[in-house]
């Protein structure tokens, strides 16, 4: 039988090119993609959200980063060389593996504006030929998944906290900041959030995948499968909203000539930016006019939040109190514990679905960041070692991410002493105070300053961005050593450091956090800081108490009795007793 890179080979010689590059993103450039669109996983095996591979007819490499290198390795065969993509960018080893006669090519469809870049450089560089074409992968898979169809449906302004009426105007006066006539945002939650609607087309998060243009007279083009849309959602949308279907989307860009066109260049494809050349428009680089207002969540968003957390943590505290109960029986697997917390989640009010696959993680499951669950990895959990759970849900009212690292047995010394360092990190983060002006990589080494005095670290950011009913990853705010956006009152952020030891545990504490402002500093500054929204409690059996400081256990005892104070009425008698007795002081 004929392998997959092999058909893709095959392919590639019969239209005499070299290489082919194929990322994980999709048309929309999205995280998360319908199954239509999961090109890499179906060549690769690799299900993690972020990866490329580069297939020539003598190699095949595959680049991904810290998140996944782990998995990489389990999921893909012997036939794909693996890179950190930290270490070696696909742009740097295609330098080294191709020469002045190879024809790469690529679908200009799912490549970043910004992102392709690079490899334009290079072709200049070394001198080969970039090529775009029909997606190749497309070519050679058969019984390829159909593209979505399920219906459009509308966030109500009682969640969504602002009608998509004045949502346009905002977005029409950034435009008109940068002199633009017009603005073609390719990012379906950028979309969603514009309009107040919602869909089914991605697993886990209510994106409706489509493609807008707005005039500067409030003039919309929503491109969509048409049929997506009834009755009610096109009275929503309003009479300035045409929807019209995909196949119409390169016809209405060429009609943008000689029009002024704001477009983002890290969320658009070069395919958009080749169209607008070939129409004569002139481009205006600039952010999606969406995605600030999008990330500062208005004051019935912040609410919502607030409320689905506490939904979300009694759902959780439910949980482990059923988890401490099974356990003896021998029974509780990796994926059975992880369908059992969406059951819990499930019976909360507004609740639509979870927010990603929830990564439960024992032992050395655990070290996997980003570790699915199969029936061949799966283990049985016991009363020992350490269990990792990272779950999110998407309820009407918020979208919830938290991760929690318990000790089913007695932890070792060793074991404990890391799980405080990622703690102290975690409550720096929680208790940082900083001005206004501050980025997320001003602030990443508050959370890895214990950890590196240990010689230790993660290969992950600290913190992303999170959605209001939509995507769990959300830009522009995030935590990390690259990550330049400025913090501003009303984003959710996660903070959550971790520690991996490869083989035989991992450590991760997750928190979402709003960014509030400090009103009780008396400062001609404006200081920001951070409100947590997740109320879990952390595993007090997993602490060692000597490492932390005065004000490290006052955070940790005043952040328990928040978490027994609210979920304390959503909850039965045995479950408020064993929260009690987890919330305890120390």
């Amino acid at each position: 039988m004929v392998s997959k890179i092999e058909l893709l080979r095959n392919e590639l010689a019969k239209r005499k090119l070299d290489a082919f590059i194929v990322p994980s993103q999709d048309e929309y450039l999205s995280e998360y993609v319908p199954d239509c669109f999961r090109r890499l996983e179906w060549l690769t095996g690799f299900s993690g959200s972020a990866g490329l591979a580069i297939v020539t007819q003598k190699k095949a490499a595959f680049f991904t980063d810290g998140r996944y290198t782990v998995q990489a390795k389990h999921q893909l065969s012997d036939e794909f060389e693996i890179y950190n993509s930290g270490n070696l960018s696909p742009a740097e080893w295609l330098e080294k593996n191709v020469n002045k006669k190879s024809v790469i090519a690529y679908d200009p469809k799912i490549h970043s504006e910004s992102s392709f870049k690079n490899y334009k450089v290079l072709a200049k560089k070394v001198g080969f030929k970039i090529s775009p074409v029909k997606n190749l992968v497309d070519v050679v898979w058969k019984n390829k998944p159909s593209m979505p169809k399920d219906k459009i449906f509308i966030q109500d302004i009682k969640y969504a906290g602002q009608s998509s009426e004045d949502k346009r105007k905002h977005v029409i006066h950034g435009m008109k900041k940068k002199s633009s006539n017009a603005a073609i945002i390719t990012s379906p939650d950028s979309i969603c959030w514009l309009l107040n609607i919602r869909g089914k087309d991605v697993a886990r998060t209510p994106l409706v995948l489509s493609y807008l243009i707005i005039k500067e007279n409030g003039e919309i083009a929503l491109f969509v499968n048409p049929e997506k849309a009834d009755k009610n959602v096109r009275k929503h949308l309003g009479k300035n909203v045409e929807i019209l279907p995909v196949s119409d989307l390169e016809k209405n860009i060429s009609q943008l000539k000689n029009k002024r066109v704001l477009i983002d260049p890290s969320s658009a494809s070069t395919w958009f930016f080749d169209l607008l050349r070939k129409a004569k428009a002139k481009i205006i680089d600039g952010t999606d006019p969406c995605v600030l207002p999008k990330a500062c969540k208005n004051k019935t968003e912040i609410a919502g939040t607030r409320n689905a957390h506490i939904r979300d943590g009694a759902a959780l505290v439910k949980f482990f109190v059923w988890l401490e109960k099974e356990i003896s029986s021998g029974k509780v697997t990796e994926i059975s514990a992880a369908k059992k917390l969406e059951i819990f989640r499930a019976q909360g009010d507004l609740f639509k679905d979870l927010s990603f696959d929830t990564i439960a993680g024992y032992k050395a499951n655990g070290a996997i960041v980003h570790y699915r669950a199969d029936e061949k990895s799966n283990l049985k959990l016991q009363k020992e070692g350490m269990f990792l759970l990272d779950s999110g849900a998407q309820y009407l009212d918020g979208t919830t991410d938290v991760t929690r690292t318990i000790s089913l047995g007695k932890p070792t010394k060793e074991q404990k002493q890391n799980f405080t360092r990622v703690l102290k990190g975690h409550i720096a983060i929680a208790r940082a105070v900083f001005p206004e002006v501050t980025r997320g990589c001003d602030l990443d080494i508050l959370a890895r300053k214990e950890l590196w005095r240990a010689g230790l670290d993660y290969d992950h950011g600290t913190g992303h961005g999170v959605g209001s009913y939509l995507s769990v990853h959300e830009g522009p705010q995030g935590i990390s050593k690259r990550n330049t956006a400025e913090l501003k009152p009303g984003m959710i952020i996660s903070n959550e450091p971790g520690y991996y030891k490869e083989g035989e545990y991992g450590i991760r504490i997750e928190n979402l956090v709003l960014v509030v402002n400090k009103q009780d500093l008396s400062s001609e500054k404006t200081y920001l800081g951070f409100e947590s929204l997740t109320m879990v409690p952390i595993d007090l059996n997993l602490i060692e108490k000597s490492m932390l400081d005065k004000q490290e256990i006052n955070w940790l005892n005043n952040y328990h009795a928040e978490v027994l104070k609210k979920l304390t009425p959503l909850l039965e008698k045995n479950q408020i007793k064993w929260l009690k007795t987890k919330t305890r002081r120390i």
